[in-house]
């Protein structure tokens, strides 16, 4: 995936890496330690480019020495480098930065991560410590170690590298401990979550232990190194399971050479659970336009740092809410309904498009899908014209995806595309497995299959790439509020299991629908229509975080409820 074609300083190779950065569009960002540079490897290419460093080895503004660690810090559009050898922490432009600014001084830095507010943590393995800076701070706050180098449970020993939950729960690998150690916040001392049974390659046992990742239900995955194998070890378990590797050390498919970082996804849980009673985190302050309010919200769309964008329909105009905002900010339209360049009518979905840092809009009552800059953005571009637009989503080439109501179609424009590809649909209205009546909203999986939410047929489809006619994968059975039924289905996700989770809007529910099933299981609401925590009125929008947690738009209590996922599920 990358690099691959021996040790060397090519676009196509790679000299010694280190820790790496995985983002949503299966972009690879790499440490390239040893040619002293970060490169991007976008998914499925052959070569990478040099995004930061590739100077020469050096510790000029445009230079790195032995990089060690990288991540994207979305929010600044920026990445975040462990330069090793120079002893700092630095921040680059993450698109055509010619050099890097330094944000963190004298400090012996391995490793690197961001929490959902942008706090930066940062390990300093020769104070045997972890570091937490929250943004605007300049004096760093030790969340982990910082009582020497040791083996006691307040103690770490050459810390390498660091993952934060959603609890703010710091997990480090402890390598000369051979454990991995977690830090509940505000804890005075850690507790041991793997290994810590001497060096080994036993089950329980770990040898200089690197990358570290969490899943949602406290299953820590870690990188082996010495042991050339990449190891799980659910929450609370006295020994681990070997998930890749433990062949030995080699270079055949089937093994690992001193692996040093894992990734996993760590999305939606198979048995995962939501809690009953919804925190409303947009809106809820009755119907309106004041900019604590909502008025018929409809699509949303929520980033890695939990900012919600969410389509307003009665106020024309988008609105983001930053994590933990008691109130948003307008930023596409609320110049009043119209069909000016800066203005919207009846929007009824929104996404953002990461590669070039805007809002993409479904501008119902114009017909039109527009383009409006993410950032301090007045006017909006039209990029599809003439379209009875409902629901919109983008997959990780960027090809986009519209749910045309008029034709009864979902249609795919590849990037540079004017007329695009139809999909789903596409052969009248009707309730055969080739037809679509009344497309609403519109969801894409890994394999390009497209899931649809066909609300005249109460029922979700899903097309395979290249398919002449869709399955049903929800409903289907006419319209009712039994488990086998959907009143009119809305927004729609599906899972890297096949498992469909759906907006279920006349039953005032959310229903999950595992793959194959032939009846589904009320997750969230179903307790009639209503403004308490645990009833919906009327839900459209549906959304995940990255942790797994539900998203609903509440369109009848113009608000957006929040149902946190349940760890012990």
């Amino acid at each position: 995936m990358a690099g691959e074609n021996r040790q060397g300083n090519g676009i196509n190779q790679l000299s010694n890496p280190l820790g790496l950065y995985v983002d949503d569009d299966q972009t690879v960002y790499v440490a390239d330690r040893s040619n002293h540079r970060i490169v991007e490897w976008k998914w499925d290419v052959m070569s990478g480019q040099v995004v930061a460093g590739g100077n020469g080895q050096g510790s000029g503004a445009h230079q790195l020495s032995y990089p060690y660690d990288v991540i994207v810090d979305k929010e600044r559009d920026s990445l975040i480098i462990c330069d090793y050898a120079n002893r700092r922490v630095v921040r680059w432009p993450r698109r055509n930065g010619t050099s890097g600014e330094t944000i963190i001084s004298n400090i012996d830095c391995w490793s690197l991560t961001m929490d959902e507010i942008g706090s930066l943590y940062v390990t300093d393995y020769r104070e045997d410590e972890v570091r937490r800076y929250r943004r605007g701070e300049s004096q760093a706050t030790v969340v982990a170690g910082g009582n020497g180098s040791g083996n006691h449970l307040d103690q770490l020993s050459s810390p390498r590298y660091v993952f934060v939950d959603r609890d703010h729960s710091v997990y480090v690998s402890d390598g000369e401990n051979d454990r991995v150690m977690k830090w509940v916040e505000g804890a005075k001392q850690g507790i041991v979550v793997a290994g810590g049974q001497e060096q080994g390659n036993g089950l329980t046992q770990l040898y200089y232990p690197r990358g570290i990742v969490v899943d949602q239900l406290g299953t820590v995955y870690v990188a082996d190194g010495g042991n050339a194998r990449i190891m799980r070890w659910p929450k609370g378990a006295t020994q681990g399971s070997v998930i890749v590797g433990g062949n030995g050390t080699g270079e055949q498919s089937s093994q690992l050479n001193w692996p040093i970082v894992c990734f996993v996804s760590t999305g939606i849980h198979p048995n995962a659970r939501w809690q009953h009673n919804g925190i409303t985190v947009v809106g809820g302050n009755r119907q309106g336009n004041g900019i604590n309010q909502l008025s018929n919200p409809w699509g949303l769309y929520v980033d890695d740092y939990q900012t919600i964008y969410v389509a307003e329909w009665s106020n024309h105009r988008i609105v983001e809410w930053k994590w933990g905002a008691t109130s948003g900010q307008v930023v596409a339209g609320g110049n009043g309904q119209g069909s000016g360049a800066h203005q919207l009518s009846n929007p009824r979905d929104v996404i953002v498009d990461k590669e070039r840092d805007s809002l993409i809009i479904c501008d119902c009552s114009n017909a039109r899908v527009v383009r409006w800059p993410r950032r301090n953005g007045t006017s909006g571009e039209t990029i599809i014209s003439n379209i009875a637009c409902v629901g919109l989503t983008m997959d990780e080439n960027g090809s986009l995806y519209v749910t045309n109501v008029g034709k009864h179609e979902v249609r795919r424009y590849r990037r540079g595309e004017s007329q695009g590809t139809v999909v789903a649909g596409g052969n009248g209205s009707g309730n055969r497995l080739d037809q679509l009546p009344s497309p609403q909203y519109v969801f894409v999986d890994r394999d390009h299959s497209v899931y649809v939410s066909d609300g005249g047929n109460d029922r979700v489809m899903k097309w395979v790439e290249g398919a002449k006619q869709g399955i049903v994968v929800a409903g289907g059975q006419e319209q009712g509020n039994g488990l086998t039924q959907l009143y009119y289905p809305r927004g729609v996700v599906a899972d890297q299991l096949g498992t469909v989770y759906v907006a279920d809007w006349g039953n005032c529910r959310i229903m999950r629908w595992p793959k194959g099933a032939t009846q589904g299981s009320v997750i969230v609401g179903g307790n009639g229509e209503g403004g308490q925590s645990n009833q919906l009125n009327w839900p459209i929008g549906l959304s995940f975080d990255r942790h797994g947690n539900l998203y609903v738009v509440d369109n009848g209590n113009h608000r957006v409820q929040k149902f946190n996922g349940n760890s012990n599920a």
